[in-house]
């Protein structure tokens, strides 16, 4: 392992840790000004849906992106930690019979098996609307226009036109087999735009140049498709006991994805190749994106 690797595998550990931090106060008992009271099943459920562990790489990314520009750590740990509320909810909301109908998330029982489908809809609910909250509060230590920057571009990646209409096209895509275009669109929606977010954010809040955050912001889209590609080799390759969740649901319901057409080894060159732009990209920043580097290499070849 080489030495930027090591120091990414520290970093990505500490952040989790800082941003565990973070939720489990945003996550706190005690009403907030403006909040009448908090429902104890509907925070128990919160909760479990977002204090489970992960690796909570997407606030990784918004904390690397902003160090790389300089940017506030304490307004980024804020950013990372709404991003990973809505990647929570969507995790929430994927995980209900009436979307993927599953019962295990990271090794534990999904949240509507720990506390019914009513709890886990209004905790997913609740954990959209807490990240918006995150952003907007006066902790954030921003200027408001870079709030309002941060918030819409989070909104436009969480929305119709990102990860929630590329669910909607995840559920059509039982009934109806896109193309490799369609698969390509479906998945830089469902996964692929909250990553590039994730990674866009820290040139956000840094007020970094124009130039730079269309930079990074291609760095998510490719790190988005490498994650989705490493995640479709698991799904036909991985078991659920290493996975922490179920196997091999694509397949049993028909979606197509771009690795069941074309084979695990289109997929491992496609992986490189991704990589290898992603290095391109980061190449003007020299050892300041050894960490950015490193972690597109681990998206692209995780296995578990």
């Amino acid at each position: 392992m080489s030495q930027s690797d090591t120091l990414f595998q520290t970093r990505l550990r500490d952040h989790a840790e800082m941003v565990a931090t973070c939720l489990t106060g945003l996550l706190g008992g005690d009403p907030q000004s403006d909040e009448i009271v908090r429902p104890a099943p509907l925070l128990a459920a919160m909760r479990h849906g977002v204090l489970n562990g992960g690796k909570r790489l997407r606030p990784f990314l918004v904390l690397e992106s902003a160090a790389l520009f300089g940017g506030s750590a304490e307004v980024a740990l804020r950013v990372g930690a709404a991003l990973e509320c809505i990647h929570c909810y969507s995790l929430v909301h994927d995980d209900l019979p009436a979307m993927d109908d599953d019962a295990l998330r990271r090794g534990q029982p999904t949240v509507h098996i720990a506390y019914g489908e009513a709890n886990a809809i209004l905790a997913g609910d609740s954990l959209l609307t807490l990240a918006f909250d995150s952003l907007a509060a006066p902790e954030t230590v921003t200027e408001d226009s870079v709030k309002v920057a941060l918030i819409l571009a989070l909104s436009r990646a969480a929305g119709l036109g990102g990860m929630a209409g590329g669910q909607a096209l995840d559920l059509m895509a039982e009934s109806e087999q896109p193309d490799e275009e369609g698969i390509v669109r479906l998945q830089a929606m469902k996964t692929g735009a909250l990553i590039r977010f994730a990674c866009e954010a820290g040139a956000i809040l840094s007020k970094a140049s124009a130039e730079d955050r269309a930079r990074l912001r291609r760095f998510g889209e490719i790190i988005g498709r490498a994650f989705q590609l490493a995640d479709d080799v698991l799904d036909l390759t991985a078991d659920a006991a290493t996975l922490g969740k179920a196997t091999g649901k694509d397949a049993d319901r028909g979606k197509a994805t771009l690795v069941a057409r074309r084979g695990l080894d289109w997929a491992e060159a496609e992986l490189a190749r991704l990589v290898a732009e992603a290095s391109a990209l980061l190449a003007p920043y020299g050892e300041r994106a050894d960490v950015l580097l490193a972690a597109a290499r681990f998206v692209a070849n995780r296995r578990h």
